[in-house]
Formats: C-alpha cells, sequence, structure tokens
C-alpha cells in the first residue's frame, strides 16, 4: 500500500521513522511518501519536503514567513492527490496538518489517520469539531487522551508511547561507557549535566543563555549541549560561550551519562525522565507575565511538560515564562544533583511513570492497527 506522512519536527522525524519500519514489517509492499526528515529519508521511500524548511514558532516569524507556509501547504495539498495514497498519516503539527485533513477530506476519499494527536487537551479544544469531521482514526500516545476524547464522544487507539520504543532501542545495544563518550566528543571527566534547549531556533535563543549563566554556580559539573538537527553550530556558540559544550545526533548518548538536564518542556521531558535523569523543566518567554496569566485562566491543564501531565502531579519542577529565572534555575538544579534534597524522590516516581506508559513496542502496535483497518475497514477497491 501508498503511505503519505507529514510531520513538522524533529521528534516528529523520529516517531514516523520508526513507524514506518514498523509498517514495513506488516506491509512488506509498503511505500512512502512524505513531508519529513533524514530519519525518515533513512526508513525509505521520497522525502518531498524537510520539516526544518516548515518549523516556525511564535507569532512574528510565523508572520513574516506566512506566504512560505501557504506556498507548502498548498504543494502539499495538490502533491497527496497526485500521488493519491491508501492512506494520510499526520504526525502531530496541527496548525498545518489539520489544515491538511480538511482539505483532503473534502476533496477525496482517502482515509486520513491521525498518529500523535493534537494536543487540544491543553488549548484549543474546539479543535475537536475539525478532527471529528476530518480524521478517520486517532492513534494517542497519551494515556490520558483516551478520557478526554471520550467526553466527546470520538473513540481513539491508545498504542503507548515512542519514546518508551527509542529509548529501549537505544539501551538494548548502547554500550559506550563515561570515559569513552568523553573522549570521543573532546570533553572534560567532570560529571555532566545535560541542557536541552529545544529543536526550534526561538527556543533555544529564549532559553539557552539562561540556562549557561545558571550553570557558573555549578563549576563541579560540565555543561554539554544536546545540538539539534538541522540547527548550525555557529547559531549556538551566540549564547553558550565557554560555558559549555555541545554534541550534535547524540541526544540519547549523552542523556545515559547526564547527572541532571535542564531541559525547554516538550518530547525531551519524557526521553529524560526515561533515562532516570533528574531534570528541571526551563520554558522562558519575553512575555513572560502574559503567559504566566495565560495559563491560570486560559489552558485547560496544570503542567506543560509530558512528565508530569502523564503522572498527574508534579514530577518535575516547570520554571515557565516568568518563572524561568537564573536564579530559579540555580535553585531548583541544586535539589536534583547528587546530594539534593529532590533526586531521589524524582527518581522514584519516574519507575511510577515508566509504570503507567507501559511496554516498549507502541510503533509496532499502531502500524499493525492501522494495516489492519486499511484492509478490513479502508480496502484499497473503495479508495
Amino acid at each position: 500500500m501508498k503511505y503519505y506522512l507529514i510531520v513538522g519536527e524533529a521528534s516528529g522525524d523520529l516517531h514516523a521513522s520508526n513507524l514506518m519500519k514498523s509498517l514495513q514489517q506488516h506491509d512488506p509492499e509498503a511505500e512512502f511518501r512524505f513531508f519529513g526528515g533524514d530519519l525518515m529519508a533513512g526508513a525509505g521511500g521520497t522525502l518531498v519536503k524537510h520539516y526544518k524548511d516548515m518549523a516556525y514558532m511564535g507569532f512574528i516569524p510565523v508572520l513574516l514567513h506566512l506566504r512560505t507556509i501557504f506556498r507548502n501547504m498548498d504543494y502539499c495539498k495538490k502533491d497527496i492527490v497526485r500521488w493519491q495514497p491508501d492512506v494520510l498519516i499526520l504526525v502531530d503539527y496541527p496548525g498545518f496538518n489539520l489544515k491538511i485533513a480538511e482539505y483532503i477530506k473534502a476533496h477525496t476519499r482517502i482515509p486520513i489517520f491521525y498518529y500523535i494527536s493534537p494536543k487540544i487537551w491543553a488549548w484549543k479544544e474546539y479543535r475537536i469539531k475539525n478532527i471529528k469531521r476530518d480524521v478517520d482514526e486517532l492513534f494517542s500516545i497519551l494515556p490520558f487522551e483516551l478520557e478526554f476524547f471520550r467526553k466527546h464522544s470520538y473513540p481513539i487507539h491508545y498504542v503507548g508511547n515512542p519514546c518508551v520504543d527509542a529509548v529501549d532501542r537505544f539501551q538494548q545495544t548502547y554500550t559506550e561507557d563515561f570515559s569513552h563518550f568523553t573522549a570521543r566528543n573532546n570533553l572534560g571527566s567532570k560529571p555532566i549535566i545535560a541542557l536541552l534547549a529545544g529543536s526550534r531556533k526561538q527556543e533555544i535563543k529564549d532559553n539557552l543563555s539562561r540556562m549557561i549563566e545558571a550553570s557558573r554556580a555549578f563549576p563541579e559539573y560540565q555543561f554539554v549541549i544536546a545540538g539539534a538537527p538541522g540547527i548550525a553550530p555557529e547559531f549556538y556558540r551566540a549564547y553558550m560561550g565557554k560555558d559549555a559544550e555541545i554534541v550534535f545526533g547524540q541526544t540519547y548518548d549523552l542523556l545515559s551519562h547526564a547527572t541532571a538536564a535542564l531541559v525547554t518542556s516538550g518530547t525531551a521531558t519524557l526521553e529524560t525522565a526515561l533515562f532516570c535523569v533528574p531534570q528541571v523543566v526551563c520554558y522562558y518567554t519575553a512575555a513572560g507575565k502574559l503567559v504566566s496569566f495565560l495559563r491560570r485562566h486560559i489552558l485547560k491543564v496544570k503542567y506543560i511538560s509530558l512528565v508530569n501531565l502523564i503522572a498527574g502531579r508534579e514530577v518535575v519542577t516547570e520554571l515557565v515564562a516568568d518563572g524561568m529565572t537564573v536564579e530559579n534555575v540555580k535553585t531548583e538544579l541544586a535539589r536534583i544533583v547528587p546530594g539534593g534534597d529532590g533526586r531521589k524522590a524524582m527518581q522514584k516516581d519516574y519507575e511510577i511513570l515508566a509504570g503507567i506508559l507501559g511496554e516498549a513496542g507502541a510503533s509496532d502496535r499502531a502500524a499493525s492497527q492501522m494495516v489492519e483497518l486499511l484492509w478490513k475497514k479502508y480496502h484499497r477497491s473503495s479508495i
């Protein structure tokens, strides 16, 4: 069968690539065409457009690139219709993907599957109308979403979390010790604190310099940045100075050897927890007071990190908006390094979190269900 996939960022590229590999196991004749990234390209098929040419974050960047965004969207719609896949698989990235879903549903009979559902439980709950109208099957990776969508009378498939798959797969084969990792990357011998400052330039710009400034209070550690795909080293150097080192394409290697971490909210918070690395979630924004107000009065959830959302309580400290100050980072980091009063409790909570998420195999379960649904419910002859 022919599968068209759309992702808009690095985490989507990772999870979609693993889904593609599983789809190949369940459908040996699988053909892929996609808006995605290097990992998806490595899984096979045709890369139509790279996500790094689409990832704009924040009001001003989006406004400045509206023409490009609309051009990409128009080309994507036409490319899907021209290729006529047996299914369109959307991966997160709701601002773009829900528009694509609306068009494809209105103009074709192509089934639309959504893998990693839009986080409408946080805000923009009104999007449930679009999802119910345009999405045929939704595959969730967060257990608490089952109840949310059940409330809206929209049945979904919970398949487990692909982060569990990715970390489990990595840990089964990674054997490098600390000394070899540091030598290979020209790092020092001090314990490592990992800095995961986001995957977009705006996130890095807003958070990294504050993380670095806080790091100066911990001279007994070396601070190492996990470089994001598609971000040039020169961009990082403008904010890191000489107080940190950087490694690219080695986030999991880095977390394997980290003592603690400062993490910008996103998939990285969950990955850090699965490696059992104590963390502080850091998400600065220039409109700090406004964002804090919106969190209290507009957002539907108490937390922004996946760790706390899945646990249903505060496992990791979240320093968000005007709460993300250098002094607060110092205080919270001191609590989770060895000897800190919050370290052991956080690691114990991580074990509970792993139990909630369940065993590895999300990608395979999702692929198996997708292929079965396509043959039994959306057979090619009816498309």
